[in-house]
């Protein structure tokens, strides 16, 4: 699990999730966390999951629970 932070993040992979939304695959890109992998399911995301594939994202994580904001 990462600390509470804001980390600059690459999507590597991406599915359906189930119920809703994607689940992805993060790479953390700078800092102490440099090349770790993260799981997020994100319920928000309506369009197709592979339209997320390589693209940039930022991934806060407040009181342990993390929240992506995809830059696409």
């Amino acid at each position: 699990m990462l600390e509470d932070g804001t980390y600059d993040a690459l999507v590597f992979d991406a599915d359906e999730a189930e119920g809703g939304g994607v689940a992805v695959e993060l790479t953390i890109l700078a800092g102490e966390h440099k090349g770790e992998v993260v799981s997020v399911v994100s319920r928000d995301w309506q369009g197709d999951a592979l339209d997320l594939l390589g693209i940039p994202a930022t991934l806060v994580v407040t009181g342990g629970r993390p929240q992506v904001t995809f830059e696409a």
